[in-house]
């Protein structure tokens, strides 16, 4: 269950003891708070709407669904303008007439479509796989349309990614609790709302998930990938001491499950080196991504996403070490300039990869000219002067 949270007093639900409505399966923490809800707060008018709709957490879905397509279509506006969609070739969506997005790394005229076309085609192609008993490397393919464009191969990002993640999860959470695709479902939905910024609103979902996980026994990497995205979620929020144990114990998992050279291991280095600039520790992150940076380099590749966010999380660690030396900021302005490059190639200067890359590499610059002018007058001052 994604709605983790009593309608009335906000208090945690218990998975399985929570009083619901026995009409819509709305739940709550208890007899009070039901009757309350009835009698003052609206329940007694939308429970047949409710459960017309699929029940509580169907309907709830659908809501947000609908809410986050407005908020993606109204956000890529401009962008937009005067297009097409690329899937349907129509500019209003014939049966929802909600306008176009673009969320990924395509560019010029290329990437224009309806969150409900890129939904759609998601699902045709994964029910195609199902139906046919295609192997699980195909299926995994074809579930990578839920969240990676078709055409540039580049994650969707920021809220075009939040609308698919509510459709995944509202077309596949009616699947029994165990079901992979249905857990998958919630990842992308978490996921999603961290990409569009909603970091209070990931957090329960990602320890729903993970609760559930546990509950069912899952495998050590669902585990692993979930407890990892909780980790980030919690830097999100300012737990930063919680996020560092998590990702700390998650790196550890992977060197031990998948050697040093795979690349979920690679991606929990990240993650642990962003936990341990966050609490200042730069050494510590120095030390890691100097193991970690190479292997990343020789399995991925310079361009992939995770090898730069390795470099620049390296980057970072350089210049905002208060005891770096002019080479450290030198060598993070240098980096920097590479990986501005390589995002602005690979993924285009609209994507939040590069603009973050971007914002850092003017800190940089910043840091290595402040520093440039103190050591320059410092030479200048005689020996014994103020």
């Amino acid at each position: 269950m994604i709605l983790t949270q009593c309608p009335v007093c906000a208090a945690p639900l218990p998975h399985t003891s929570a009083k619901q409505c026995s009409r819509c399966k709305t739940r709550y923490c208890g007899p009070v708070c039901q009757k309350q809800h009835w009698e003052q707060g609206g329940h007694d008018k939308l429970c047949r709407k409710i459960r017309k709709g699929g029940g509580a957490e169907q309907y709830h879905a659908n809501n947000k669904y609908a809410e986050a397509v407005t908020v993606a279509a109204e956000a890529c506006a401009e962008d937009t303008k005067g297009q097409t969609c690329y899937i349907c070739t129509q500019a209003l969506h014939w049966k929802t007439k909600e306008g176009l997005v673009r969320g990924c790394a395509c560019r010029g005229t290329a990437g224009f479509a309806h969150v409900s076309c890129l939904a759609e085609q998601a699902k045709i192609l994964f029910a195609e796989a199902e139906e046919n008993n295609l192997d699980y490397n195909t299926l995994g393919t074809r579930w990578k349309r839920w969240d990676t464009c078709s055409l540039c191969e580049q994650k969707y990002h920021g809220v075009v990614r939040c609308a698919l993640g509510w459709d995944c999860w509202k077309t596949y959470r009616g699947r029994p609790e165990r079901d992979e695709f249905r857990i998958t479902a919630m990842r992308m939905l978490g996921s999603g709302l961290t990409c569009a910024g909603h970091d209070e609103d990931a957090l329960p979902v990602k320890e729903a998930e993970l609760a559930m996980l546990w509950r069912l026994g899952a495998s050590l990497h669902e585990t692993l990938v979930t407890q990892s995205n909780l980790a980030n979620t919690y830097m999100k929020v300012g737990r930063l001491e919680s996020a560092l144990q998590i990702k700390r114990d998650v790196y550890s998992g992977r060197v031990k499950k998948d050697g040093e050279e795979h690349e979920y291991t690679l991606i929990a280095a990240n993650n642990y080196s962003s936990s341990l600039n966050s609490l200042e520790r730069f050494e510590e992150a120095k030390s890691l991504l100097r193991k970690t940076m190479p292997v990343a380099r020789r399995v991925l590749g310079d361009n992939d996403e995770n090898t730069l966010r390795l470099r620049w999380s390296y980057a970072k660690a350089l210049y905002r070490d208060p005891t770096a030396t002019l080479d450290d900021l030198h060598e993070a302005v240098e980096t920097h300039e590479d990986l501005e490059r390589i995002a602005l190639r690979v993924f285009g200067g609209a994507h939040p990869a590069t603009e973050m890359i971007q914002g850092s590499l003017r800190e940089s610059r910043a840091a290595l000219s402040t520093r440039s002018v103190c050591e320059a007058m410092a030479a200048m001052t005689p020996p014994g002067d103020a």
